[in-house]
């Protein structure tokens, strides 16, 4: 496969694959019935959801100067927080490009070269997804009875059991296959890894790593408060257990990835985890519209300000 062809799946699959799920979404809710749960919604949980978002925003702006600084460069906060509502919207449009945008933006603006601003995203990916993991065990591990009965309810117990077996083994001897092995999958693997656990010992040998640890940990405590409390709108879903907060949010969080922008996978993520506590199917699908739609419009408005913003304010350059 050629790279101009692959680079045309990459832009045009997650673009078909969110119009078919918003297609699958709205077959099994009416747009009637969602205009209905829209104006039913408390407005007081949503907005404040939309403000919990916004300060994870804000503080992932202020966060991006512990990384910037020690390479010698200082940019104004305003063109940080605009770079980063502009990569978001960005993401809306072509896939990952966002981490280009906020990078070039400080590059035109600031005077960054752009392989470092891009190696500082990138370091601040990997905090990002070790906090991501850490959410995901720490669920695990509240919710390890309920996991297990689930398992236990759904499946016979010594397939499971079984199924465990198995896939320690495959876990097992993938880790011996990526570490040794000399393909080229296993080589790129390999590598993926041990960047990772680079970018992670730069954070520790950071100056200001306590601060920037701390302003990691508050982006996704407010990511959390942020789906928490929207989901406090919705009067059909309450109450609503704390282990359907955390499961709905990680696969929430995964689905992002899959679409533009979680287009239309955003919301069936949500169902498909609240489904699992007995939530009602309807209301959860509701709750997956409303608050994907809600930080959406945020980030849309926001980020199409930055863009327009951005010259002007930097008019002198």
């Amino acid at each position: 496969m050629n790279s101009k062809l692959k680079t045309i799946l990459k832009l045009t699959l997650p673009l078909l694959l969110g119009v078919v799920l918003v297609w699958y979404s709205l077959s099994k809710i009416s747009i009637g019935e969602l205009i209905v749960y829209f104006k039913k919604a408390n407005y007081f949980w949503i907005v404040l959801g939309i403000l919990f978002g916004f300060l994870s925003h804000l503080s992932r702006a202020y966060r991006w100067k512990f990384l910037l600084e020690p390479l010698g460069y200082h940019p104004k906060m305003t063109n940080r927080l605009m770079a980063v509502f502009a990569g978001y919207l960005v993401n809306f449009t072509i896939p990952r490009a966002g981490e280009v945008t906020r990078a070039t933006v400080l590059t035109n603006y600031e005077g960054v070269p752009f392989e470092k601003g891009f190696g500082t995203i990138v370091s601040e990916r990997v905090a990002d997804l070790v906090v991501l993991l850490l959410i995901i065990v720490t669920t695990l591990f509240l919710e390890f009875e309920f996991i297990y009965n689930f398992f236990i309810q759904k499946f016979d117990a010594i397939k499971v059991l079984s199924a465990g077996g198995i896939l320690l083994v495959l876990g097992l001897g993938m880790i011996v296959y990526f570490k040794k092995g000399k393909s080229k999958f296993a080589v790129k693997v390999r590598a993926f890894v041990v960047g990772l656990l680079e970018g992670v010992f730069s954070i520790l040998k950071m100056k200001k790593k306590w601060a920037f640890i701390g302003h990691t940990f508050f982006i996704w405590i407010m990511y959390l408060l942020m789906f928490y409390v929207t989901s406090l709108g919705i009067e059909e879903l309450q109450p609503i257990p704390l282990a359907a907060i955390l499961v709905g949010f990680i696969s929430a969080t995964f689905s992002i990835a899959a679409t533009n922008g979680g287009i239309g996978s955003y919301p069936e993520a949500v169902v498909l985890a609240f489904t699992l506590f007995a939530l009602p199917v309807d209301p959860s699908r509701a709750f997956g519209w409303i608050m994907w739609s809600t930080q959406t419009l945020m980030l849309t408005l926001l980020g199409g300000l930055s863009l327009i913003c951005l010259p002007i304010y930097n008019r002198t350059k």
